[in-house]
Formats: structure tokens, sequence, C-alpha cells
């Protein structure tokens, strides 16, 4: 049909209709707040390249954990940002580290909200990359192997303290499978692993270092993290995760990776998680601040553009804020 017989405008010039016929559909349950958390902090520590966004202590994490339970949100990721560091992370897997501590504290306090666990060395090391290091042909690399030993270690001290998801983020090759094996071994079969399947090398990345204290001291992650220009491998990556038993696929950046998000979802019809990154966040925040853009229709433009694209759970700086307005 062509026009005069097709008119698209008939459908879109009625708030009913349009409201009705919309493919992509937003709420509260689809976001997940991400949290810092410092080691022996007290109080908030405001982190400037995220503007309205703070590093915690025990007792703030759970009065901002309520305020993103009461606002809607269903779950929140958790950061930990230890009060020593060393070369292998060592408090990353202890029983009594930052992350467990909060994750104790919040399934106490405000268990009707998941905790989702990142499980990645970088807040831990003193080097800051994701890993054990190794020197291979001369030049300092992370150790796959030796690292998938303390990803796993990691992601079951998490487990036992009450983590309901576990989230792998370094990008090693089969860490996925490792943890698995690791979470099963220990009776933790209930426990899901959401995979950064296809975490980039990516620039939007500088405010989060800030806020997990976590820059690589020598050297960048493009090692271990995908190239940008890559797609195909990818769909690679999910497909491995998935064999080795992951259960939700995320993708990290999120707003120029559209295209990924859907051919993630698409090629395996798995659920799929978008991560809206930092640098994503302090830009809209730095243009708004600006008076450039109006930030709440930016910020429902963004998430809702992701969830057109394909993702199931949005990963948001923004989400206590929008799931309150969308509940309203």
């Amino acid at each position: 049909m062509a026009f005069p017989e097709f008119r698209a405008r008939r459908l879109r010039d009625h708030a009913v209709f349009r409201e009705m016929v919309a493919e992509a559909s937003l709420a509260a349950r689809h976001l997940v707040q991400p949290l810092f958390i410092k080691e022996d902090l007290k109080g908030r520590r405001p982190i400037e390249s995220l503007p309205g966004q703070a590093q915690l202590g025990m007792d703030d994490l759970v009065a901002e954990a309520r305020r993103a339970r009461d606002a809607g949100v269903r779950a929140v990721l958790l950061f930990g940002i230890p009060r020593e560091k060393d070369a292998v992370g060592s408090s990353a897997t202890q029983a009594d580290g930052v992350i467990q501590q909060a994750v104790r504290r919040l399934k106490a306090d405000v268990p009707d909200l998941a905790a989702i666990v990142d499980v990645c060395l970088c807040e831990y090391t003193d080097h800051g990359h994701c890993g054990v290091l190794t020197t291979v042909g001369g030049r300092q690399t992370v150790d796959n192997d030796a690292t998938l030993e303390r990803l796993a270690e990691m992601a079951v001290t998490c487990a036992e303290a009450g983590a309901d998801m576990v989230a792998p983020s370094d990008m090693m090759d089969g860490r996925v499978g490792a943890i698995r094996d690791a979470l099963d071994g220990e009776g933790l079969v209930h426990v899901p692993i959401m995979s950064y399947a296809a975490k980039y090398a990516s620039s939007f990345y500088g405010p989060f270092r800030e806020a997990a204290e976590s820059p690589p001291q020598f050297g960048d992650r493009r090692g271990y993290q995908m190239d940008l220009r890559n797609a195909a491998e990818a769909l690679r990556e999910a497909g491995a995760d998935l064999e080795e038993g992951a259960d939700i696929l995320l993708v990290k950046p999120a707003l120029g990776y559209g295209d990924i998000i859907r051919r993630v979802k698409e090629a395996f019809g798995a659920p799929v998680a978008a991560y809206s990154v930092s640098g994503e966040y302090a830009m809209v925040e730095a243009a708004a601040r600006q008076g450039w853009i109006s930030l709440e229709a930016v910020i429902l433009e963004i998430i809702t553009c992701l969830r057109r694209a394909g993702a199931d759970i949005i990963i948001s700086y923004w989400a206590t804020e929008m799931a309150g307005k969308l509940r309203g």
C-alpha cells in the first residue's frame, strides 16, 4: 500500500492508539541500579565525574538500596572498593571482603531487592587490570587461566554471602564455565550467571574507573576486552558463554551498540542485558546542565531505544530516578 491508501499518521495522531501500538514497552522492572560500596567509608563520597552518584558506606548502601526498591527497581548491581589492594586481588575472595559484607548487609536489611555482584578483579588489584598478571615475551599481560581460579572463588564467596546473581565482567576466555562449575560444586546450582558476553574496550568507561578506583596502572584492556570494530565476534562470545552456562547475556556499552544488542537477541533468543555506562551518563548529564537538552526526555529516549533494540534488562545510573517516574 502507498499514500493515500496508506497513512501511517492515522495511528500516530491519537494518543490512545499511539500507545496501543507502541512496539517497545518500558517499566521499572526492566531497570537495574549500579551501586559502589567503599570499605570503611562513613557516609557518602560524591563521584565528581558521575554527578548524582556516590561511593557508599554500608549504612548508606542500605539507604540507597531502599530508595531504589521503593521507586520500583527490583535489583541492584554491586561493585566493591576494598581498603587494600594487591597484585592478585586477594580481598575479592575473602569471606569478609567488602563486597561479601555488602551482600550480607543488603540481604539482611532489604531482602526483597535482588543483589547482583560484579565479578572481576580490577577493583581489587593494585595494577587495575582484571586478572592475575604474567610476563610473555617481555611484556606484562593477564594470565587467562590463572585468573579463572580467582574469579570462580570470588563468585562462590559472593554467592555464599547471599548474592542472588553473579556477573563476570572480566572477559577472560572460559570464565563462565569455570564459575558455573565452581558454583555447582558448592551446591549453589540456583545462582544464575549474567555474563558480560560482549564487553568492548570502550572510551566511555572513564567515569566508572574513578567511581571504582580501578584505572589500569599500565597499558590498557584491549588485550581482553573486545575490539569495537567487531560484531560477528560478539556472537561467537555470546554463543560460547551460553554453552558454558550463562543465563543472561550482557552487552556493554549500550548507546552505540544497539546493533550488537539486536544481533545477540535475534541469534540466541536468550535474555539480554545492556549496560548504559558511565560515559554515556556523564555526557548526557553535562549537556543537560548546560541547558542544551531536556534531561528526562533524553534519558527516557535512550532507555526506550535500548528496549527496542532487544534488551530485556537495562543497567543504568538513572534506574532509580526513572523507575519512580515510570511508576508515577
